[in-house]
């Protein structure tokens, strides 16, 4: 049994086939690449979100600690506690 060797037709039809499904995986590659960046940039934004609920909850959990009121009503309101110096800095 002899088989009859491919014709022009039959290789420019292989080639192009070829062609088409290595476009497609190029496209595919790009588009893995796209979400992997996503879901970097999204896992640091969901880090930085639990650390930020963290210390919110660190924040509520010690509210109640005297030495925190009395730094919060410094550093945030400006308020000075009984015998504090206050000095004030001018241009």
């Amino acid at each position: 049994m002899k088989t009859k060797p491919a014709g022009f037709l039959t290789k420019l039809v292989v080639f192009a086939l070829l062609v088409v499904t290595a476009s497609a995986l190029l496209n595919l590659r790009t588009q893995i690449l796209s979400a992997q960046a996503e879901r970097d940039a999204l896992q640091a934004e969901r880090d930085a979100q639990l650390q930020i609920n963290a210390d919110l909850q660190d924040a509520v959990d010690n509210s109640d600690d005297p030495d925190r009121q009395a730094d919060m009503a410094r550093t945030k309101l400006g308020l000075a506690a009984p015998g504090d110096q206050v000095i004030l800095f001018t241009d």
